[in-house]
């Protein structure tokens, strides 16, 4: 496939209204008020913003519909939600509420039809596969609900398959990389990338500009997905409210002081004179 310019897009995971952070999808630390993070990425030039909620998939629930629509009439570049949906109605939904794109793991992986379904109700280019996938020995396995619970499946083959029923995007996240800002799980994203026609996001692992130049020169992907990198170094510049839920003490010891260091409007300046084709 040959690449257009790359996206780089920031991903947002809310759980009760808070942006978090984890490592290796765990962990998590409460970073502030995720339509501020969204805004500030917007004015940097992110070419899209990924909502998702990281328990509805735990609780049963989705709640982004507030964000969707507070977003969407703030923000004019594409955007993406997940988590918890499972339903055509839950699609419907979110659409309805000002996303242009649904992400959608465990429903596929109960009921691979479900996503065929969708794909021919509200096109291919609605819906967006994510593959969560880790690494146990020699052996990969897929994830689902936010990497607690594994399947016996292998993620290159689960790509193919969801390609096969219509998906018109994957959303990679290598677990084991995930959080750690020790580059990205390059072997993977490569063969994946190159095996399948449809877009590959690659998410999980960055911690410098030269780990996102070395996964977008050494693959086929389309976009990179960024969160730790940019979300740290950018959570003490907006004020906070304590919500009474969740844990603080992160964003009570920041240093105000310092100052970003890999914003995202740097990060693609990086790229652009590394040659690489993205919007700046």
């Amino acid at each position: 496939m040959k690449k257009n310019f790359i996206r780089i897009i920031p991903k947002l995971d809310i759980k009760n209204g808070q942006l978090i952070k984890g490592i290796n999808l765990e962990g998590l630390r409460i970073l502030g008020d995720p339509f501020k993070f969204a805004q500030h990425y917007y004015k940097s030039l992110a070419d899209e913003i990924c909502y998702i909620d990281n328990v509805a998939t735990l609780y049963g629930t989705n709640n982004l519909s507030s964000f969707i629509s507070r977003t969407a009439s703030n923000i004019f570049i594409p955007l993406s939600v997940g988590g918890g949906i499972r339903t055509i109605d839950d699609i419907e939904r979110m659409l309805k509420s000002g996303a242009d794109k649904v992400c959608i793991n465990s429903a596929a992986v109960n009921n691979i039809n479900f996503l065929k379904k969708a794909t021919r109700i509200f096109g291919s280019s609605t819906i967006t596969v994510m593959i969560e996938y880790v690494k146990i020995g020699k052996k990969y396995f897929i994830s689902t609900s936010t990497g607690r619970d594994l399947e016996n499946i292998n993620p290159l083959d689960w790509a193919k398959k969801v390609e096969d029923f219509g998906a018109g995007e994957i959303f990679l996240t290598s677990i084991n990389n995930e959080g750690i800002k020790m580059g990205f799980d390059i072997k993977v994203i490569k063969e994946i990338s190159k095996n399948v026609r449809i877009p590959v996001i690659a998410h999980g692992g960055a911690g410098t500009p030269q780990h996102i130049y070395e996964v977008i020169k050494n693959s086929n992907v389309s976009g990179v997905a960024l969160s730790s990198i940019l979300h740290y170094d950018i959570a003490h510049i907006f004020k906070y409210q304590r919500s009474g839920i969740g844990n603080f003490s992160y964003l009570d010891n920041l240093k105000k002081k310092i100052k970003p260091a890999n914003n995202l409007l740097k990060i693609k300046k990086f790229l652009k004179k590394k040659g690489l084709n993205v919007r700046v």
